[in-house]
């Protein structure tokens, strides 16, 4: 097996992908039929053909192990183009190990490509209620996402950046994260009170503290760092940053909407950087 270490993500991808290539179900024998059990059985070919050669590397589910990186939700894998993985696939990575399969049929080539679209959930069209745009008004506007999450630059700066969230999850994953009124709060957002020997207090979050220092983030993004012997009291406060009352504050339609946007700004912002070094080249 080649070294990981020498390959690019790309010779990654490819190279444990076509590992067994050879065994893909040929054309010739799936002549017989109508030309719907023919895609569909060059199609389960391919699937078969990744269970028994890649998923030891990469995992049934395409996300990756100890042994080889995720090839599902890794934008830069995603933001190929179909031509471009179907070019490598036919002629290969000089210099780098990765075989040429010039025998494959332009039918195994769009049967593989298909595959590695239905691991990175777009296979098949996603189908998800709601509206973009009005999500969109809700995220920097009723909803006040935007105070603590930023999509594409815009937005605020305490929270997670969103922008390639919804690449990594499915529609009702990312709805109950919404909604959830039990969420556990993870280290590094949690929130705490700073009360400083002459009474003023500082809410934000905790960004660094030890023994003897404490770092707070406002919600403007600004920082600000204190002494602990120069402090009153510091209260760790126990409740999520996030409001957990999103299924009381916004009807379904609206969630429907959120979610959309949050899926939609992914989809188009995870493409942006192959798009414009295409245009560079």
């Amino acid at each position: 097996m080649l070294s990981i270490g020498k390959l690019t993500l790309l010779t990654i991808l490819i190279s444990f992908w076509l590992v067994g290539g050879s065994g893909l179900c040929s054309a010739q024998g799936l002549k017989t039929g109508s030309e719907a059990n023919q895609a569909a059985a060059i199609s389960a070919a391919a699937k078969e053909n990744y269970a028994s050669t890649c998923a030891g590397c990469h995992g049934l589910d395409g996300r990756g192990t100890e042994r080889a990186p995720n090839i599902a939700t890794n934008p830069e894998v995603a933001g190929l183009s179909d031509d471009q993985l179907s070019n490598i696939i036919s002629n290969g990575i000089g210099g780098t190990g990765m075989p040429a399969f010039r025998s494959l049929t332009s039918v195994e080539l769009r049967s593989l490509v298909s595959y590695i679209r239905s691991l990175q959930g777009s296979g098949e069209t996603r189908v998800i209620p709601g509206n973009a745009g009005r999500g969109e008004a809700i995220f920097f506007g009723k909803g006040e996402c935007s105070r603590c999450h930023a999509v594409a630059g815009k937005g605020g700066f305490i929270g997670p950046d969103l922008t390639a969230y919804a690449a990594s999850f499915s529609t009702e994953t990312i709805l109950d994260a919404i909604v959830n009124s039990s969420r556990i709060v993870p280290v590094g957002y949690r929130l705490a009170v700073a009360t400083t020997k002459d009474g003023s207090r500082m809410e934000g979050v905790l960004r660094n503290e030890d023994n003897f220092s404490v770092q707070l983030q406002a919600e403007d993004g600004s920082f600000h760092f204190y002494q602990k012997s120069d402090l009153q009291n510091l209260e760790h406060v126990s409740r999520p940053i996030m409001p957990t009352n999103y299924r009381d504050r916004l009807s379904r339609d609206e969630l429907n909407d959120l979610v959309n946007y949050l899926v939609n700004a992914s989809s188009k912002n995870s493409s942006a950087p192959n798009d414009k070094k295409e245009d560079e080249e």
